[in-house]
């Protein structure tokens, strides 16, 4: 039996990195015939195209691979079962079960590095991808949420501005709050603030403080005040793109300021965090579901089978895809939108597991 497990894993995973390695050079052409105009009407570096399409590699494989993964096992399963293959093992007294090991081993292997590079070398390649994106190709797409700004600066601070301008490094309608011992000290308003680099502090226009000692209030007030902050003007609000580029453990602080200081985008950090995990795992699951409809003969062929995982494939990132919009534009809990559509095509997969097996 180990001969035949050993001939399962190498097909499994030979037909999975033939299947990469035929679509990412077509998803690198599609992507370049997209964006050649931009890229040759801000005279883009050849070098930086170079590193910007080495992380799209990385970023399209990490995207697409669990539909590769359903493809490639529907693809060589289905061949070896029209060659009567998978009718002989069976009958030679080997269970349906024992035949899925071989299945479980190499779909673990490809689990466990989608796990590994997916916490730490995804991340950086998404750092790339995502800055060159915005660089060149999204220059009037905002990166970040600038209207009502809210955000904790630590557990006495408070920072609230109605708008920010990432380019210019300013904030409108700006208030800071400093709380001691669950009471307001003082608080600062300004008509705008706004970083200058050239002498590290900020220049509030209209300043305005109130502080508050025993029951005397203060007042200051000045047209122009230059003073610091803890807190630096880009970390007012995290760009929308920042937890994907970040690995597991930065991930995690990460979350746990964005928690605390009140963002807006924290239930996206936190679906990235979940899809972390969701996303290698849901290769075991389809792995089940490709063997269980293709193991069988069909009158049909291959074709049947194919455009069943094709189909089947699709769906799946659309569930994938629906559920994060779901996160993101309701109350839906980011471990639920992450691990949803693996409870769906678990289901499916038992299903057809069950069938299979009679």
């Amino acid at each position: 039996m180990k001969i035949l497990d050993k001939y399962i894993i190498s097909k499994y995973l030979v037909t999975f990195f033939v299947m990469l390695l035929l679509f990412i050079p077509i998803g690198i052409l599609v992507d370049l015939s997209e964006k050649i105009d931009k890229l040759k009407e801000y005279d883009v570096p050849f070098n930086e195209i170079f590193d910007y399409y080495t992380s799209f590699v990385w970023y399209f494989g990490n995207t697409l691979y669990p539909i590769f993964v359903f493809l490639a096992v529907i693809w060589f399963t289905s061949k070896i079962a029209n060659n009567t293959e998978i009718v002989a093992i069976l009958s030679s007294g080997i269970s349906f079960n024992r035949f899925l090991k071989p299945y479980i081993v190499a779909a673990s292997i490809i689990c466990s590095f989608a796990l590994f590079s997916g916490m730490f070398v995804v991340p950086e390649k998404n750092k790339k991808y995502n800055e060159f994106q915005y660089k060149y190709l999204k220059k009037n797409k905002k990166s970040r949420e600038t209207s009502k700004v809210y955000k904790q600066v630590n557990e006495s601070d408070f920072v609230y501005v109605s708008s920010y301008n990432p380019t210019r490094q300013m904030a409108y309608d700006f208030s800071y709050e400093h709380f001691f011992e669950g009471s307001l000290n003082y608080k600062i308003t300004a008509r705008n603030i706004r970083w200058i680099e050239e002498e590290n502090t900020y220049r509030l226009t209209d300043y305005f403080k109130r502080s508050f000692i025993d029951s005397m209030q203060v007042i200051e007030s000045k047209r122009i005040k230059d003073t610091i902050f803890s807190f630096k003007i880009n970390e007012l609000t995290s760009l929308n793109y920042m937890a994907e580029t970040q690995n597991y453990f930065e991930l995690n602080d990460f979350i746990k300021k964005e928690t605390e200081s009140g963002s807006p985008l924290l239930s996206d950090h936190l679906l990235v965090r979940h899809k972390r995990w969701s996303v290698p795992f849901s290769t075991l699951i389809l792995t089940l579901l490709a063997v269980s409809v293709s193991s069988f003969k069909r009158r049909e062929g291959m074709g049947i089978n194919l455009a069943f995982g094709i189909i089947t494939a699709f769906t799946f990132v659309f569930f994938d895809k629906f559920f994060a919009v779901m996160v993101s534009k309701s109350n839906l809990s980011p471990m639920l939108g992450a691990w949803i559509p693996n409870f769906i095509f678990l289901l499916l997969a038992i299903y057809f597991l069950n069938n299979a097996k009679k």
